[in-house]
């Protein structure tokens, strides 16, 4: 039998309010993935048929290369959001865990890099 009242058990153990931002941040991300979805796709589509010149053009807008890097950046922020709580609910192995973190965040920054100086690329060099 313990002395220690319940809540003194649990102070030190973290704060109730750690995952909440977490939680907020993938609503958020989610939420405006959906005009940044419809918008790409529609986009996309009706552009499907046209030459490289035409869809070079297209990407040269400033109103097109802010959207479709807005797109990226948002889809992979959800992602590593996504994928984070993935790995810490599923990998109890502290090690394995901080390597798929490692290992995860790093290919999603690539990858997201990659993908927005690739759209800058055709946006600013044709």
């Amino acid at each position: 039998m313990s002395l220690l009242t319940p809540f003194k058990r649990a102070s030190g153990l973290g704060t109730t309010s750690d995952g909440v931002k977490h939680w907020w941040m993938q609503r958020v991300t989610a939420v405006a993935l959906i005009p940044l979805t419809l918008w790409v796709v529609f986009a996309v589509a009706a552009h499907s048929g046209d030459d490289y010149a035409t869809v070079a053009a297209w990407f040269a807008t400033p109103f097109t290369t802010t959207m479709l890097t807005l797109f990226v950046f948002t889809a992979f922020l959800h992602a590593m959001q996504g994928l984070t709580v993935v790995i810490e609910d599923y990998i109890h192995h502290e090690g394995y865990k901080i390597a798929a973190m490692i290992g995860m965040k790093l290919m999603l920054v690539l990858l997201g890099t990659s993908s927005v100086l690739s759209i800058l690329r055709v946006a600013f060099a044709g």
